[in-house]
């Protein structure tokens, strides 16, 4: 018998029980609908973990400092070792997967305007750190050729760093507008001796600084990153501004060799180490932290995050095939009701000589059909629930699109990808397929004698 003959007589043996066919099909629906529905969630919850981790700072970016616990090693030639010099954070570059390294050279600064007081770090770091800052519209990156310093300023400084000391009060800065007084910290470094207090004159007043802003780092009140509270600054401008500023100290707390002699190169108050992709960070930061370094990422966090998420998923996963079980079962039910009904039909067949696999193959597409039925409304099912689920739960700003599958910019509670939505049709058919096999195959032993006398 051919597979078009089968399909017509399965097709036309399910539609004399409209009825039955309708409600088998019904459970189909619901046990299809409740496992993709619940994956769509745990889906949900790794794609906006993800985000949530991609906001807050790259997933392939690698933190590097310097380790301070160094046990017996803590001699000066040992301790170079560790330091983040020039050389050693060149050395990273040279790592496998490795595609950028910045170097970032942090100065506490305080501030005031409008008569309001703050202070907030400055952080001079590489053009391949700058250019993975997303900044607010009319921003621009300060580039490492100008001659004047310029600041890129993370958005959270503009609503938290500015109080009145009186107060307490904040005061919501605007960069572009407000004029901000920056004052450096005074060099605790003197390459002369100190004077006692009778010789000492009074000292100076610290110079302020106006220093322009050339953008500030996407995002409002509410929005917060790695990024966010701090200020940015091109790291070679940075150094010649503190050049000017400190003369031979670099910097205002520099390191001192034995003879009190301030180091005559830069030590780095951390390195970002820049990874071609994320399945790779882990390999290259066992990599760096062999070499005597502290190394910490985001993947770490998502990792361990995802192993929880993963156990949820599995425990979502499985309340939903509950109800598919009890489909299939439904469906098993049915074809057995089937074979009782149908049992004359089955021995006529085998009297007139049709082939025991033929009558098997028929019981199997019937319940394969009612799989296929039930799989496909099940998925139109899901997207209608997955709909409503991300319109309650959207924070906005998504349109009825991604509601529907869940790729909105913050990402959905509820995702259905379509290799799940393909996968869940595939599964129903096999579901339907298996739980008619025991009813076929009861229906291809049927004796032909015995069947033709049934009643």
């Amino acid at each position: 018998m051919k597979l078009s003959d089968l399909f017509k007589l399965a097709v036309s043996n399910l539609r004399r029980r409209k009825t039955r066919t309708l409600l088998t099909v019904l459970g189909v629906v619901i046990g299809t609908a409740s496992i993709v529905v619940m994956v769509s969630l745990g889906l949900g919850m790794s794609q906006m973990m993800l985000q949530s981790f991609q906001d807050e700072g790259s997933l392939t970016m690698i933190r590097v400092y310097e380790s301070y616990d160094r046990g017996d090693s803590g001699k000066a030639k040992d301790k170079q070792k560790t330091e983040l010099t020039d050389d050693n954070i060149a050395m990273f570059g040279t790592i496998d997967h490795v595609v950028a390294v910045s170097p970032s050279l942090e100065v506490n600064v305080s501030a005031k305007c409008n008569g309001y007081e703050g202070g907030f770090t400055i952080c001079g770091v590489s053009q391949y750190y700058l250019s993975q800052l997303k900044l607010r519209e009319g921003g621009k990156i300060p580039g490492h050729d100008q001659n004047e310093l310029s600041l890129v300023y993370g958005n959270q400084i503009l609503y938290n760093s500015f109080y009145k000391p009186s107060n307490y009060d904040t005061y919501t800065v605007n960069p572009d507008k407000d004029t901000i007084f920056i004052t450096f910290p005074t060099s605790s470094y003197s390459e002369k001796p100190t004077k006692t207090d009778s010789e000492s004159s009074k000292p100076k007043e610290p110079k302020k600084y106006v220093i322009p802003a050339s953008g500030i780092i996407a995002g409002g009140e509410n929005d917060w990153s790695s990024y966010s509270y701090n200020v940015y600054a091109d790291l070679d401008t940075f150094k010649r501004f503190l050049r000017k500023l400190y003369k031979k100290a670099l910097v205002p707390d520099p390191r001192t060799r034995k003879n009190g002699k301030a180091y005559n190169y830069y030590v780095y108050d951390a390195a970002y180490v820049f990874v071609d992709d994320m399945d790779n960070v882990q390999t290259v930061q066992e990599q760096i932290s062999n070499l005597g370094f502290n190394v910490s990422s985001n993947m770490e966090w998502l990792q361990s995050a995802q192993e929880q998420l993963g156990m949820v998923q599995m425990v979502l996963g499985g309340i939903g095939g509950v109800s598919l079980l009890v489909a299939a079962i439904g469906i098993m039910n049915t074809m057995m009701m089937s074979i009782y009904e149908r049992t004359k039909e089955i021995g006529v067949m085998k009297v007139l000589g049709c082939d025991m696999s033929d009558i098997r193959n028929m019981f199997l597409f019937e319940s394969g059909i009612i799989g296929f039925l039930g799989g496909i409304a099940g998925i139109i099912v899901s997207y209608i629930i997955s709909f409503v689920i991300n319109f309650f739960t959207s924070s906005g700003g998504d349109d009825t699109m991604s509601m529907f599958f869940g790729y909105g910019e913050g990402g959905s509670l509820s995702f259905i990808p379509v290799w799940l939505a393909a996968f869940a049709i595939v599964f129903a058919i096999a579901v339907g397929s298996l739980a008619g096999y025991v009813p076929a195959v009861r229906a291809m032993k049927l004796s032909p004698l015995a069947a033709i006398r049934n009643e």
